[in-house]
C-alpha cells in the first residue's frame, strides 16, 4: 500500500488511485434490501411476485449468490488487512406472517453456506396492524416508507451501528435504500436489474391507462428519486445504460420523458455521470459449465431429464410430446409473463412449416394449470400457449415443462439439450441482462437471444450466438432454419458456435464480481468520506420531491385489506 500510495502521490493514475481505495478497510457491515415477494432459501418457487422469479427465482438466486461471494471477498480482505474483524451482512426483506411453508415469517435466518450473512426479515406495518399475506409488488409503494423506518432501527439492533455501504435491489429495494442511505448517511449502491419503463412501451405517455394495475406514476418517480440518491450504480451491460444505435437504455429512458398531467422530466438522470459502473455477473459455474466436461456431469439427474423431456404422460408438470426424438431440440426457458414473450417463440414456431421439420420446441415456465396461478399476467400467457397448442396443432413437436426449481437439474437441462446438438431461445420484447443466456452459452449451448437489451451486448451476432428481433416473427424463424440447416450440411458449424459462445463468457468473466464490488464501495465511500460532497441541492430538491409528488401518489394506492 506505501508502494501503491507513493506512484498516486508522484504519478496519479485512475487505475493505481482505484488499487489503492480499494485497499482501504472500509466495509465491514453490509446491507443488501430486497423488499418484494417471498425471500426464501426453499419452496419460494412459483410463488408470486419475487422479482425475476422464473425459471429460477432469479432474483433470490443472484442476492443469494452474491452475498456468499462478498462474504468470502470480504474475509479474504480483512485477512489480508491484518485486521481481527468479523464482518456482516444482512439481506432485508419483507417478513410475511401467511407464509406458505416457507421461512418468510421468520424474523432473522442465517444464509446457508455462509457464516455471517443473515435474510433479516421486517413486516409491513400500518396504523391498523401488520400486513399478515403477500401482496403484489406493484402495490408496495404505501408500505415503504414505514418499512424503511422500521428496518433501521432492526438494522441498528442486529448490526450495534450503522452499516458501511447499502445495496438495493429493484426499484423498491432502491427507494428503501434511499431512504436509509438519507437518515444514516451511509453510502449508497442502486442496482436496477430491469426497469419497468422500459419494457412497457408507452408506460410514461400513457401512465394513466396503466395506473390501477402498474401504479408506474410512483414507481418511475421513486426510480428517479433513487438514481439521483446514488453514490453509485452497478449495471450489467453498457445497454442497460445508454442503449445501442437502435435502442435506447433502460437509464438513458429516464433522462427526459413526460407523464401528461403529473409532471415533466427535463433532466432525470446523466448517463454520462461517473457513478455509472458496468460490472457484468457471471453464471455459477459450479452448476453451470460446459456439456463437453463429462468428468462434472451429473450422469445421476439424466433418468429424470429423459422423463421430463421425452415422457409419455401428461400431467400439470408437463404437456405436450416429442414424436420424433432424432431432431434437435429449440429450448427456452423463462418467467410466463408478457414481456419474456415465450408465447411469441411458440407461435413462431407453430407458424413455421420449415422450422418444425427440422426441430422440436421444449419452454420451461410458468404453471401449466391456469388454475394454480395467482398473477394475471402469467394467466393470461397460459391460456394463450394452451390455445396456440391448438390453433397450430403442435401436438408431437412441442413439450411445455412448468417452472423448474432445482437448479442443479436446470444446469444439467441445458447440457442435455447440448448432446442433441439443440439451441437456447430468449425471445424477450425486452431484457436487461440475460441471465439464462449467460448460463446457456456456458454450458456451450449456441444461443438466440433479443437484439433489445443486454443479450445484444453479450452475444457478437453470427459469431457467438444470434441476435433475434422478437417483433418479427418471420425473421427469428429464418435465422433459427438457416441455422439448422447449415449445422445439417456442415456438423461442424454447431460446434463453432458453441465453442465462440464459450470463449465470449470467458472473456467477459475476468472481473470476479464481488471484488469488483468491494472495490467501488471503498473508491466511492473514501471520496464521500474525504471529500464532504454532499450534494446539498441535489438532496433538498429530492427530498422536495419525495414529500410533495412521491408521498401523495404512494398513499394514493389503497391498501391491502388481510
Amino acid at each position: 500500500m506505501m508502494h501503491l500510495l507513493l506512484d498516486v502521490l508522484q504519478a496519479p493514475d485512475p487505475n493505481t488511485l482505484e488499487s489503492f481505495l480499494g485497499r482501504i478497510p472500509m466495509v465491514f457491515n453490509v446491507v443488501i434490501v430486497s423488499p418484494p415477494g417471498y425471500f426464501g432459501q426453499v419452496n419460494v418457487l412459483g410463488l408470486p411476485d419475487t422479482g425475476g422469479q422464473l425459471p429460477n427465482n432469479e432474483q433470490i438466486v443472484y442476492i443469494l449468490d452474491q452475498v456468499r461471494a462478498l462474504e468470502k471477498e470480504m474475509l479474504v480482505r480483512i485477512q489480508k488487512q491484518g485486521l481481527d474483524v468479523s464482518p456482516k451482512i444482512l439481506i432485508v426483506t419483507r417478513l410475511i406472517p401467511e407464509a406458505k411453508g416457507t421461512t418468510c415469517n421468520q424474523r432473522l435466518e442465517r444464509v446457508s453456506g455462509t457464516e455471517h450473512t443473515y435474510i433479516l426479515r421486517v413486516p409491513f406495518r400500518t396504523k391498523n396492524g401488520i400486513l399478515r399475506k403477500w401482496i403484489s409488488r406493484f402495490d408496495m409503494w404505501p408500505y415503504l416508507e414505514t418499512f424503511a423506518e422500521d428496518a433501521s432501527n432492526e438494522i441498528a439492533a442486529e448490526l450495534q451501528g450503522i452499516p458501511d455501504l447499502i445495496i438495493g435491489n429493484y426499484s423498491h429495494g432502491n427507494l428503501v435504500a434511499t431512504l436509509l442511505s438519507y437518515k444514516l448517511g451511509v453510502t449508497q449502491c442502486n442496482i436496477a436489474h430491469s426497469l419497468d419503463k422500459t419494457k412497457h412501451p408507452g408506460s410514461d405517455i400513457y401512465w394513466k391507462k396503466y395506473e390501477d394495475k402498474y401504479h408506474f406514476s410512483c414507481q418511475f418517480t421513486a426510480d428517479i428519486i433513487a438514481m439521483n440518491n446514488a453514490d453509485f450504480i452497478i449495471t450489467s451491460t453498457y445497454q442497460e445504460i445508454a442503449g445501442s444505435k437502435n435502442n435506447v437504455g433502460q437509464y438513458e429512458s429516464h433522462t427526459a420523458f413526460t407523464l401528461p398531467g403529473l409532471y415533466r422530466v427535463v433532466h432525470g438522470i446523466d448517463v454520462f455521470d461517473p457513478k455509472f459502473n458496468i460490472v457484468s455477473p457471471g453464471a455459477d459455474m459450479r452448476i453451470y459449465f460446459p456439456f463437453s466436461d463429462r468428468e462434472k456431469r451429473l450422469t445421476s439427474l439424466h433418468g429424470s431429464i429423459q422423463k421430463l423431456i421425452y415422457g409419455d404422460e401428461q400431467n400439470e408438470e408437463h404437456v405436450g410430446l416429442l414424436r420424433d426424438r432424432s431432431k434437435p431440440i429449440i429450448f427456452s426457458m423463462a418467467k410466463l409473463d408478457q414481456v419474456k414473450n415465450m408465447t411469441g417463440l411458440v407461435e413462431c414456431f407453430g407458424k413455421s412449416s420449415e422450422l418444425r421439420e427440422l426441430v422440436n420446441l421444449v419452454v420451461v415456465g410458468g404453471n401449466i394449470d391456469v388454475q394454480k396461478s395467482r398473477d394475471t399476467e402469467e394467466m393470461g400467457e397460459i391460456e394463450k400457449v394452451h390455445s396456440l397448442i391448438e390453433k397450430y396443432n403442435l401436438h408431437g413437436q412441442f413439450r411445455w415443462i412448468k417452472a423448474q426449481a432445482n437448479r442443479a437439474r436446470n444446469g444439467e437441462l441445458y447440457r442435455c439439450i447440448a448432446d442433441v446438438k439443440g439451441a437456447f431461445v430468449q425471445p424477450a420484447f425486452y431484457e436487461g441482462f440475460g441471465l439464462t443466456v449467460v448460463e446457456a452459452m456456458t454450458c456451450g449451448l449456441p444461443t438466440f437471444a433479443t437484439c433489445h437489451g443486454g443479450p445484444a451486448e453479450i452475444i457478437e451476432h453470427g459469431v457467438s450466438g444470434f441476435h433475434i428481433e422478437p417483433y418479427h416473427q418471420d425473421q427469428v424463424a429464418a435465422i433459427l432454419i438457416n441455422f439448422f440447416e447449415q449445422c445439417q450440411h456442415d456438423p461442424g458449424y454447431w460446434n463453432q458456435i458453441s465453442d465462440a459462445g464459450l470463449r465470449r463468457i470467458h472473456e467477459r468473466s475476468g472481473l470476479i464480481y464481488s471484488a469488483r464490488l468491494l472495490t467501488l464501495a471503498g473508491v466511492y465511500g473514501f471520496w464521500k468520506h474525504v471529500s464532504k460532497l454532499e450534494r446539498r441541492e441535489t438532496r433538498r430538491y429530492l427530498e422536495m420531491f419525495y414529500i410533495l409528488k412521491f408521498r401523495d401518489l404512494a398513499q394514493s394506492i389503497p391498501l391491502a385489506v388481510d
